[in-house]
Formats: structure tokens, C-alpha cells, sequence
């Protein structure tokens, strides 16, 4: 009876669930994190099947620690399932999800592709121990045992020993069917090239180019009348200051609807940019990226060590071939393990009947041999692209799991010697293998682990001008095309928040200008808030020096603005008045309404003149001139030099901040020639001041002298002081170790040193320098440091920073002593070594060329490292011939705050720095530095052509106004004879 009722109740149960499932409709997301709070509190709960289509909307750390926490203490497996699932990014969660739960997982397809079962695997290891185990079973019988019945077990064992791994997967199930050719549209571009169309620059959505028209520069002018350079305020009640992209800071009008419309088409362009990075992730742009050029050769790896995977090898050059190769002109695939085997001798024409061709070929492939990828490159380059000088849209597309027998930096001269000014570019797509699946059972010429992998080959193709493709069972790890498009996404949500950062300083400015202090009543600024409301009267012209006004009577009742003191002779002898004070202007309008604005006090004489009754006004009394030009001021140099960089040495003794830049010195807003249209005349006629001062062109606008040769003479004087301790210092930089180490800042350093192949005939002289660093700025500054060298491997001389004693200064000079060139140069492990020492403040970093990895990759890893820990870096560059090395170095320096500096030109710029103290400060052409590549050599003499320019500008001034004072005088005498 109760059996019965039991068995009842389990069929109602899985009725009810079967009809459940059957009403479930699809939703959005996957919140799998809430599904997992409502089940795993059951206490009864032993086992968790997960059944999931898409990824959850948790992160993977998230659901393994919720999950940890509620089954502590208890035996409860989670087990995952997905079931038609196309993404790689989901199957690889819930792998590692039913790992961390101790469970299986479960992938399985309807199609009959992406099988995989954790299950499957144990059976494939237990396969592998059967064959191992066969293989030791068939030497001892062919050992010991003979006859018939020996060799028909060695059959058996060598029969199932020599199965492919391969006939254990689960093919799909159009495996060996007919190709389904389609022919895309367009001819498919990479991401670099697809965002010239429609990139934000491209579509004029670029933030700068949005805010330009409403960009204004900062207003700085020189004012006569405070003696000082003022810069405008407006901006402070109208505008937003906004940094520009280079640096300088723009005073912006915010418009907020357009702003808004502008954060909408933002919006619109990241929805496209995610549409592109969809498409690239799937069908065979998942595998290979997008295959752009018109004649195409891919390279396959079928190493012995892909035996496993070559089910998957085929499947993916099917993919290529149906979906990518149909509207290309010429293609073939070479297939390459020790031997190359290519398809076709030359490139064939992609027509579908040599695609069918090529895929019935690539089915017949095995697995052997190692992986010679060099001469399958060079197969492909001097076989199939003979002619590549004439052809353009040339691409080599290398599928691989491993890395080449050969070694990269030979791979990489080989490629880019063979790509260098033509159409021809390598792309390689990398495929990341599951570890532990290898049933080969040979260890490869060379091994590497999957990092390692994908940055040796991102050096071959930055060498051939390619892309990089790395891709596994979990999904894309990284590709060029997908990063172009992330990069362009990430800069649209930059702007998008810059927008907003404009919008909110809006707003709390117009909250800020409506909050207003409110005064009681009846306190006392009550008055002077009314006074403020008053009118302000507009001020009358100030009197002229001379003015006579001749007028008529009758006119000057009904014309004449400005009344005259009246004023008749009492007697028939006529005589001129005393002179008068004027306290006040007369005002004609608006008399007593606005209380008269104080004028200057001046001295009139009023008089009749000779035509009846005429009068006339004389002013004695003139104001005050004002002086429109600075007067220069005596210069105070240090006389010791200061341990600093020439930035920060030139912000406090520059031209510009001693106040001897002779534009702004000698200039006021008087100067400037003028030029009126006369009406009458029909043109331009300059003004009469215009003869009386010499003209000289500064900067396309005519200015006139309106100083002193002893004014020049003074400023000569002070601008050569200033030149000669440039100099001073420019020599002190090229002197003892500065010279090649440049100056040591900091108070806790480590110098890194290059001791790689290409250091040795400059190893010597390095040496020499670094013991006289040691002693000369190390130890006479008192600078805690530590020195490492670096070649294939890195050696420091102390694993912390160290006093610099003598007794430690001798042991590091011993230890520097002992460096030999040889190998490669490691700058990354360096780099990432030195940053390890406790307390380190700056590095200074000597090495002669680029690193043997990728520049870039540096780079990244760099700016990952001094958000944790700021420390500069300061580069030198021993040899400037490698312009890649140059730059490389210095945008490395910039990056960190550093420096960046070059020893080259030392000997050259001590002599010149001697002949210019000697022979001459004026001369700017002759001698002259010559072109330094460090920050601070190449600060320092700037401002010292600068200053030479100056000086000769002042010189040559000074001997015009010598010449013209000569001639006015000269005319002065003439005119005076002519007279008499």
C-alpha cells in the first residue's frame, strides 16, 4: 500500500515538473547567483545540476565563493550543463564553475559540434594508459615470446597503439560533406582600416573637434598702466576651463544641448563599434579574424603534438574556405610539421571547384614531425608570392598551437627582410590547447607556455606589419581587431564623461551665482545698495594739450557743445586775462543730475583774437605722462649648481621669468605703427609721430623704437649675464658622469645596466663612467642605491638598496668590474625586479637598443606597475642611431615622469660651449650646440638660442637708433643754416 502510493506520488511529481518545464518562456539575463541563494539553503541537498544556455550575469569568483560558503561542512557536487550554447565564453565558466564544485560538466550540441564532457576526458587518459601499457606489453613479447600467437598480440597492440586520438572525438556531423561556399558582399577590412570610415574622428564625433568652435585660448596681455602681464577673468563667470588634448587649458562655453545630442551620437556609435566586435566573434572570424587581402597562402601546423586537436584543425580551414575564400583571386595552403607538404605547387584561383578541391586535400592530412615553420614561410615567399613586387593585397595566414623550431628574433629578420616595402603581411592566428590532452607522447624541439607563445609571435608580426589572432576553446584571449574597436570604445565613454564633467561645473556654477547674501533691514548697506542701482555717468572727453576753438557768435550760441568763460576788456586797450583754474570740465547735458566725475587739474588762458570777437583757450598746464614700458631690472643668478632637471632649473631663471624678453620689454601698445584712410586722399597715410621714431618689422608688424641706446645698452648687459650662466651650466651637465648618466635627482635609486651581446665595445667605457657616478653624485650626495645588470638574465648587486659608505661604494665598483657582454637584453625582468626593492624612488635605465619582446608590451606592463608603486624611470641611450630605440626609450621616460637622455654629442658641445664664451655670445649662427636628444641638454639650449637671438636683436637695435639720432641731428643743423 504504501509502495503504491510512493510510486503515485513520483509519476504526479515528475507530471507536475515535466509541465513546469514545458510553461518556462525565455527571459532576460541569467541572474544564476539568485537561483543559487534559493537552492543551496536545503539542507537535504546533495547534488546541483546547473542547465544553462548563456553566460551568468555574476562574475566567476562571485558564484565560486557564495557556493564555497554555503556547502562548508557539507558533500554537495555541482554539476553543469549546457545544451545548444554557441558562446566559448559561457562553456568555459561553467567548466571551471563545475571544477570549483567538485561536479562534471556537460556540453553537447544537437548539430553534433562543440561536444565536450568532463566524463569524455577521463575515459581519453585511461585510453592514453591503455596504449602506454600495449606498448610495453608488445616489446616484452617480441622479447620473449615467439610463434603465432606472439605476433597476433603484437597486431592487437600495434593496431590499437597506432589508432589516431583523433577517432575518439566526436566528429561533426557534416565533418566530410560537400563545402556550403558563400560569397560575402564586400571585400572585409581590418578594424584600423574600417574605423578611417567610421571612426569618431571619422565621423567628426571627436570631443576637440565638437568644442573647438565654442574653445577659447586664455587672454593674457601686458597692461601699461600696473607694469604687469594680467590675465583675463571672464571666463570665471561665463566659461569652463577644460584641458585640451595638448595640454593647455581652453576656456569653454558650455552649450548643453549640445552636449546632450553629442553624449546621444556617443551612445549610438559604441552600440556600433559592439555590433562590430559581435561579428568578429563568430563563424570563422572567431578562428582566423577577418581575412582581408585578394591573394592569400595559409600556413597549418600539423605537428605531431596536434594529433589530438587535427579534427578541429580541418574544422576550422573548412570554416575559412566556405565563409572567406570565395571572393578572393588566388590562394593555397601549405600544411607544414618537419616536412612541407602544400597543396598546390602555385597559387590557384578561387573558383568553387579548387575550394572543394583544397578541402578533400586537407582531409587527408596527419599529424607528424616537429614544427619548421621557417621554411614554410619561406616556401610560401619565394614560391608562392615570387612575384610580390607586383602585385598589391598580399596577406600569409599561419594557424598554430606551439612555438616555431626556430628562434623569433630569427624569424622575425627573416619577415620583415621579406616584407619590408611591399603589399606582404603575416598574420598569425594561435590556438590555445587544453594542457594535459597531448597524446603524442614526444616532447617538441622547443617548448613554451602559452604567454610565452603568444609574445613571441606578436614579435614576428609586428615585424611583418600584421595582425595577432589568439583564440582556444573558451573564446577569443586577444586580437588586434576586436582591441582597435575597444580602444575606440573606451575613448567615447571617456568623452562621454568629460561631457559630463562640463555639464555638472555648469550647474554648480549657476547654483553658486543664485545663492546671494542677503543684507537685514536697516543695516546700513542698505544705502550703499541703493547707491549701487544709481546710474553711472558716462565720463566726458578729457581735454587736449593745445586746444583752440574759433568761432562765430551766432554759431557758437546754437553749436557750440562746450561754453566759454565770457569775458570783455573794460578799457579800449585790450589784454590777455591771468590765468584761470578749472576745477571741472563743464558738462552741456544733464547738468546737476549725475555727480560730475573728478577730473585732473589744469590751467586755461582765455583771449581775444585779432577777427572781432573770436576767442581762444590755451592750456598751461599738461597731465602727467605715463610710462608704458618696463624698465630692466637687475638679474641674481645662483653662482653654485643647483642637483635639479633643467625644467625645473628654467621655471625659476628663464628669459621669460627674469623678465628679459625684449618683444615684451621694449614694446608697449604706443608702438605699434598706425595708419588712417583719408577720404580726400583715397588712401592710407601714416600718422605724423611716424617720422619722428625709427621702424623695425617684428613679427610681420611694423613697431616703432621708442627707447634709449642706454635702455639697450642696460638689457645687453643683463641678457649677457644671464647667457654665460647658461653656458656655465650647459657645461656642468657635460662634465664627470653627467655627461653619460645625466644627474641623479632622487635619494633612492637603482642604475640598471645592459650587459647584452650588442654592449660590447661600448662595456669598457661604461664601466669607467659608472665608478666615477658611484663616487662623483652617489656618494658625495649621500644617495642610497643598488646597481643591476641585465643580459639573458638579470644580476643585482644587492637584493635591497644599500648607504653609499666607502666601504659600499669599493664593493660596487669591485662587483661593476666584473660585467662581460653576452646574450639578449631582458629589460622587462629588469625593470620588474628593480621595482621590487623596498623604498626605490627612481630607476636609470642604460641600454644601447630596443628589447628583445615587444615594445608595447613594456609599455602596458609599466603603467599596470606604477599604479600601484609610482616610480620614475629615467632612460639613457648609449648609441641614437636606433631611432626605434630612441623613441621607444622616451616614451617609456614620459610615461613614468622620468627623463630621457643621450650621451652622443658631449665632446662636440663642450668645444662649442668654450668657442662661445670665447669668441663671441651675439653670434647665433656661429658656433652653435649641436642637436642634443636629452630633456635637459635639450631644454637648456634652447633658451640659450633663445637668449642669443635676443642679444643680437638688442645689438643691432641699438646701432639703428645710434644711426638715426646721427641724422635727425644732421637735419636739424641743415635746416637751422638753411634758416639763417
Amino acid at each position: 500500500m504504501d509502495l503504491d502510493y510512493w510510486i503515485f506520488r513520483r509519476t504526479f511529481w515528475l507530471h507536475e515538473a515535466r509541465q513546469w518545464v514545458q510553461e518556462l518562456e525565455p527571459g532576460q539575463g541569467c541572474n544564476l547567483l539568485k537561483a543559487l541563494r534559493h537552492v543551496l539553503p536545503m539542507k537535504e541537498l546533495n547534488s546541483l545540476v546547473l542547465v544553462v544556455g548563456s553566460c551568468p550575469d555574476q562574475s566567476f569568483e562571485m558564484l565560486c565563493d557564495y557556493a564555497q560558503q554555503c556547502t562548508l561542512g557539507r558533500k554537495v557536487q555541482i554539476h553543469t550543463v549546457t545544451y545548444d550554447c554557441s558562446n566559448p565564453a559561457s562553456i568555459a565558466f561553467l567548466k571551471n564553475l563545475a571544477e570549483a564544485g567538485g561536479g562534471r560538466y556537460h556540453c553537447y550540441s544537437s548539430k553534433g559540434e562543440n561536444f565536450d564532457s568532463s566524463d569524455f576526458h577521463l575515459l581519453l587518459q585511461e585510453s592514453q594508459k591503455a596504449k602506454d601499457l600495449l606498448k610495453s606489453i608488445k616489446q616484452s613479447c617480441q622479447e620473449r615470446v615467439g610463434g603465432l600467437l606472439g605476433s597476433k598480440r603484437a597486431d592487437v597492440s600495434i593496431a590499437f597503439a597506432n589508432t589516431a586520438p583523433s577517432s575518439f572525438f566526436q566528429k561533426p556531423a557534416k565533418h566530410k560533406a560537400a563545402l556550403d561556399i558563400q560569397t560575402p558582399g564586400i571585400l572585409t577590412k581590418t578594424s584600423a582600416d574600417w574605423l578611417k570610415t567610421y571612426g569618431l574622428k571619422a565621423k567628426k564625433l571627436d570631443l576637440y573637434q565638437i568644442l573647438a568652435p565654442s574653445a577659447f585660448s586664455p587672454v593674457e596681455d601686458f597692461v601699461p598702466i600696473l607694469k604687469k602681464t594680467v590675465s583675463s577673468t571672464l571666463h570665471e563667470a561665463m566659461m569652463t576651463q577644460f584641458e585640451w588634448y595638448d595640454g593647455t587649458v581652453k576656456n569653454i562655453h558650455v552649450d548643453v544641448p549640445v552636449l546632450y545630442n553629442y553624449q546621444k551620437l556617443l551612445a549610438k556609435m559604441v552600440r556600433i563599434y559592439e555590433k562590430r566586435i559581435d561579428w568578429l566573434s563568430v563563424a570563422s572570424r572567431r578562428i582566423w579574424g577577418s581575412v582581408c587581402e585578394r591573394r592569400v597562402v595559409v600556413l597549418v601546423d600539423i605537428s605531431v603534438t596536434n594529433s589530438t586537436y587535427i579534427s578541429h584543425i580541418q574544422d576550422c580551414l573548412r570554416l575559412l574556405l566556405e565563409e572567406q575564400m570565395s571572393n578572393k583571386d588566388y590562394f593555397n595552403i601549405i600544411a607544414f610539421g618537419s616536412d612541407i607538404v602544400p597543396w598546390q605547387q602555385e597559387l590557384c584561383p578561387s573558383q568553387p571547384e579548387n575550394l572543394e578541391k583544397a578541402w578533400r586535400w586537407v582531409l587527408g592530412l596527419e599529424c607528424k614531425g616537429s614544427r619548421n615553420f621557417m621554411s614554410a614561410l619561406r616556401r610560401a615567399v619565394e614560391v608562392d608570392f615570387k612575384d610580390k613586387d607586383k602585385h598589391k593585397s598580399q596577406g600569409l595566414y599561419l594557424l598554430t598551437t606551439g612555438i616555431p623550431d626556430q628562434e623569433t628574433h630569427t624569424i622575425s629578420a627573416y619577415v620583415a627582410e621579406a616584407c619590408r616595402g611591399l603589399d606582404l603581411k603575416l598574420h598569425v592566428c594561435l590556438f590555445s590547447v587544453t594542457e594535459g590532452t597531448d597524446s603524442s607522447g614526444i616532447i617538441p624541439a622547443r617548448y613554451a607556455s602559452p604567454r610565452e607563445t603568444a609574445i613571441a609571435f606578436k614579435e614576428i608580426v609586428q615585424a611583418a606589419n600584421g595582425r595577432f589572432h589568439w583564440f582556444g576553446e573558451a573564446g577569443i584571449f586577444e586580437s588586434d581587431d576586436i582591441t582597435s574597436i575597444i580602444s575606440e570604445m573606451e575613448k567615447a565613454k571617456n568623452y562621454s564623461q568629460k561631457c559630463a564633467f562640463l555639464v555638472e561645473s555648469l550647474k554648480e556654477r549657476s547654483v553658486n551665482q543664485s545663492v546671494k547674501p542677503l543684507t537685514p533691514e536697516g543695516h546700513s548697506n542698505v544705502l550703499m545698495r541703493n547707491e549701487e542701482k544709481k546710474p553711472q555717468k558716462v565720463p566726458s572727453p578729457k581735454p587736449t594739450a593745445v586746444l583752440k576753438d574759433v568761432k562765430d557768435s551766432h554759431c557758437a550760441e546754437r553749436n557750440t557743445p562746450v561754453r566759454v568763460l565770457a569775458w570783455r576788456p573794460p578799457s579800449a586797450k585790450a589784454g590777455i586775462p591771468p590765468a584761470q583754474t578749472i576745477k571741472e570740465w563743464p558738462q552741456t547735458e544733464n547738468k546737476g543730475k549725475h555727480k560730475p566725475r573728478k577730473q585732473p587739474e589744469f590751467s586755461v588762458s582765455v583771449f581775444y583774437t585779432e577777427e572781432g570777437r573770436n576767442v581762444g583757450i590755451i592750456h598751461q598746464k599738461y597731465p602727467k605722462a605715463i610710462c608704458v614700458r618696463k624698465s630692466v631690472c637687475s638679474v641674481k643668478l645662483p653662482e653654485e649648481e643647483e642637483i635639479c632637471s633643467s625644467k625645473e632649473w628654467l621655471s625659476k631663471y628663464s628669459i621669460k621669468k627674469l623678465k628679459l624678453e625684449l618683444p615684451r620689454l621694449m614694446f608697449g601698445p604706443s608702438c605699434t605703427h598706425q595708419k588712417t584712410t583719408v577720404d580726400s586722399l583715397h588712401k592710407k597715410v601714416s600718422a605724423k609721430y611716424c617720422s619722428i621714431f625709427p621702424s623695425v618689422e617684428i613679427n610681420g608688424v611694423v613697431k616703432h623704437l621708442h627707447f634709449q641706446p642706454k635702455e639697450l645698452e642696460a638689457y645687453t648687459k643683463q641678457l649677457e649675464k644671464v647667457l654665460q650662466r647658461y653656458i656655465q651650466r650647459v657645461q656642468w651637465l657635460l662634465s664627470g658622469s653627467r655627461r653619460l648618466f645625466g644627474t641623479i635627482l632622487e635619494a633612492n635609486v637603482c642604475v640598471l645596466i645592459d650587459t647584452s651581446g650588442s654592449m660590447g665595445p661600448y662595456l669598457p667605457p661604461v664601466t669607467k663612467e659608472l665608478t666615477s657616478l658611484i663616487w662623483e653624485q652617489l656618494r658625495k650626495n649621500e644617495v642610497r642605491f643598488n646597481l643591476l645588470r641585465f643580459a639573458e638574465n638579470t644580476e643585482s648587486w644587492k637584493e635591497t638598496l644599500v648607504e653609499a659608505t666607502d666601504e659600499s661604494c669599493h664593493d660596487a665598483v669591485q662587483w661593476a668590474s666584473t660585467c662581460h657582454a653576452r646574450g639578449n637584453s631582458c629589460i622587462l625582468a629588469a625593470l620588474q625586479k628593480a621595482f621590487s626593492f623596498q623604498g626605490v624612488e627612481a630607476l636609470y635605465l642604460l641600454t644601447d637598443g630596443k628589447p628583445d619582446t615587444s615594445c608595447s608590451l613594456i609599455l602596458k606592463e609599466i603603467e599596470r606597475l606604477i599604479k600601484k608603486q609610482h616610480i620614475k624611470i629615467h632612460t639613457i641611450c648609449f648609441s641614437c642611431a636606433d631611432r626605434g630605440a630612441v623613441e621607444f626609450l622616451r616614451k617609456l621616460a614620459a610615461q613614468t615622469g622620468g627623463r630621457f637622455h643621450c650621451s652622443s654629442g658631449g665632446e662636440h658641445g663642450q668645444l662649442a660651449a668654450h668657442r662661445i664664451l670665447t669668441e663671441g655670445l651675439d653670434d647665433d649662427d656661429y658656433p652653435v650646440f649641436p642637436y642634443f636628444e636629452g630633456d635637459d641638454l635639450k631644454k637648456l639650449t634652447e633658451e640659450v638660442a633663445k637668449a642669443r637671438s635676443f642679444l643680437k636683436q638688442a645689438k643691432s637695435w641699438r646701432l639703428l637708433l645710434e644711426k638715426w639720432n646721427t641724422n635727425q641731428k644732421d637735419d636739424s643743423g641743415f635746416q637751422k643754416s638753411v634758416q639763417d
